[in-house]
């Protein structure tokens, strides 16, 4: 009877402790959101002690979380955002300039948005991606899931622009940033039960400078407090232009945070705020050296925000020295995520610094490099691109080289920045051979922009900057406009040409080759849109303005697997000029 007892007891024992288990709630996985601002100066936020602006939404972020007082990332875009997403520095993957095929991370590179779809996070980007347009370089092909805005460099007009949603061609609707917010607020309603990572690199306070006026009118006729210390190099318009850009920001930010706390979503959500860079001109910037494009202190240090509610206490400030090659791993170590990638990161896991656990700290070197330029950052040092040495701890601003001094110091590391660049810099513009993809299999769209053409005869460029330029004086039929592609996997492509035409010069007759393959189209239909932007520019722009192409459907082409040339000429030109172009849509039709 006992014993029977005993059988009884443990039998409901089991099926207690099984129910038990089915009922016990999981953990949900914590969201993440990631803002990258574009051009802005760790100066550039009243958070950092400029008071000729307001920024409370980003302030917020610092107030109820931690700060990095020190963290570094590159001197321009592409190379920065390299590191952010794989966690590697960015000569490593294949990174090398801003245009022209050099701001691609290599097909084999992971980033941090594959390594958290691998543990069931849906992901998105809105915004300026500038690390690869044609798959697999592109966001869809690195692990995001949705993709709006533009992939290539800097965009010639705000408001309204030709844009891209998972690689079809849209238009947006209304001033950039508020736009991409937007579709981020509607990311997060979709996914508010899901564990989801939204990326939003934000287009501002780069050039050119627009700003709704809401924003401009705040600031236009404002007495300016904090200047920088070139004075007699400093634009003050510019400088209000970029400051209401960066109020404009916040606003924005200050819409997605008010949405993650409408909800209930703020205490299991990452939030990260920082730049890409230094600012984009001379204004108040710390009394730190450089700016944008240099490798000096100014040009490479970026605020750096991270709130994740009762788990970083509020108010956190860390010293020490961090980069944008450590933000995968300490995401995913603040996530608990094992991740494995082909190639080692660069960066350390820092999440024990931001938990408050124990945390092995280590005087490291951190590499900033452009233009054939490097400088070493340790935790009380910056050895500059002509090997001056600086205790930035008392010298943020460089006036005081103490490499005589120190001889001893000074070589270590200048042995460290030559065993770095010798190691590193793999990938340059003399031995990069990669082509111009197209027939990725597992994408539908792929763009041929004329920023990555080669024009032949008189054909010009609108703009020595390539990214968002268009060709124009074609006016033979002896001119062409070439790409060296790579097609990955032979298809079927339906190809649209965007054009522009003025009744004048109608009746060409154009033709897309690859190889045996053709397709010709006459252009019948007149659209000949104006130049736009500066009606919108808050200064004079170094960018050409920009217009509106219409799209020529050139019929569908068949391509070879394989590298060649992709040639579009003029077989018939009866007036004086075939027509202005912007770029190449390929759709595949398999």
């Amino acid at each position: 009877m006992a014993k029977n007892l005993l059988v009884i007891f443990i039998i409901i024992l089991n099926l207690s402790c099984g129910k038990s288990s089915r009922n016990e709630p999981t953990v949900k996985k914590p969201n993440i959101i990631l803002f990258l601002a574009d051009d802005q100066g760790w100066g550039d936020l009243s958070s950092s002690g400029n008071n000729n602006l307001c920024t409370p939404n980003i302030d917020a972020l610092k107030t109820n979380g931690a700060t990095f007082n020190n963290f570094y990332v590159q001197p321009v875009c592409s190379p920065t955002r390299a590191e952010i997403l794989t966690g590697r520095y960015f000569i490593r993957t294949g990174v090398y300039e801003t245009s022209s095929g050099g701001e691609r991370i290599n097909m084999n590179e992971t980033t941090i948005a594959e390594i958290l779809k691998k543990a069931d996070y849906h992901t998105a980007a809105f915004g300026k991606w500038h690390n690869g347009m044609q798959p697999p370089y592109h966001p869809n092909s690195k692990g995001f899931d949705e993709y709006y805005g533009f992939a290539s460099g800097h965009w010639g007009n705000y408001f309204s622009p030709m844009l891209e949603h998972n690689g079809a061609l849209v238009k947006g609707n209304g001033f950039l940033v508020d736009d991409l917010t937007d579709k981020g607020l509607e990311f997060i309603e979709y996914n508010k039960a899901k564990p989801f990572f939204l990326y939003l690199p934000y287009n501002t306070p780069h050039s050119p400078m627009q700003v709704p006026d809401e924003f401009w009118n705040k600031m236009k006729n404002k007495s300016l407090n904090f200047l920088s210390d070139a004075n007699d190099d400093e634009d003050l318009q510019f400088t209000k232009a970029a400051l209401a850009m960066v109020e404009n920001i916040d606003y924005n930010v200050g819409r997605i945070t008010d949405k993650i706390k409408k909800l209930n979503l703020e205490d299991n959500t990452i939030i990260i705020y920082l730049s890409d860079y230094g600012p984009n001109a001379y204004r108040w910037n710390g009394n730190m050296k450089g700016k944008k494009g240099n490798v000096d202190e100014g040009g490479v240090r970026t605020p750096f925000y991270i709130q994740w509610t009762k788990h970083i206490p509020k108010g956190l400030e860390l010293n020490e020295i961090a980069g944008g090659i450590d933000i995968l791993p300490t995401l995913c170590g603040l996530l608990s995520i094992p991740y494995s990638t082909e190639f080692p990161v660069d960066g350390e896991d820092l999440s024990a610094l931001l938990l408050g656990n124990k945390f092995e700290s280590k005087d490291r070197f951190l590499f900033n490099h452009w233009n054939g330029k490097t400088s070493v950052r340790s935790q009380k040092y910056r050895l500059d691109n002509e090997n001056r040495l600086y205790d930035i701890t008392l010298d943020r601003a460089q006036k005081n080289d103490i490499s005589n001094e120190n001889p001893n110091l000074a070589n270590k590391f200048l042995e460290a920045k030559r065993k770095w660049e010798n190691e590193t810099i793999t990938t340059t513009k003399q031995n990069d051979d990669r082509a111009f993809t197209l027939g990725y299999s597992k994408a539908i769209y792929t763009q041929l922009p004329a920023r990555d053409g080669e024009a032949h005869g008189a054909i010009e460029r609108s703009n020595r900057w390539p990214n968002d330029s268009f060709f124009t004086n074609w006016n033979s039929v002896n001119d062409s406009i070439t790409w060296n592609v790579d097609v990955l996997e032979k298809g079927n492509f339906q190809v649209e040409m965007y054009y522009t035409c003025p009744p004048k010069d109608l009746g060409s007759v154009v033709e897309l080759s690859f190889g045996d393959s053709k397709i010709k189209a006459k252009i019948i239909e007149a659209f000949d849109s104006p130049l736009v932007g500066k009606e919108h520019d808050r200064v004079l722009r170094m960018e050409s303005y920009v217009k509106e192409f219409k799209p020529l459907n050139l019929g569908i082409i068949t391509l070879p697997k394989g590298k060649g040339t992709l040639t579009l000429k003029a077989l018939e030109m009866p007036n004086k000029a075939v027509a202005d172009f912007r770029l190449l849509q390929f759709k595949k039709v398999d």
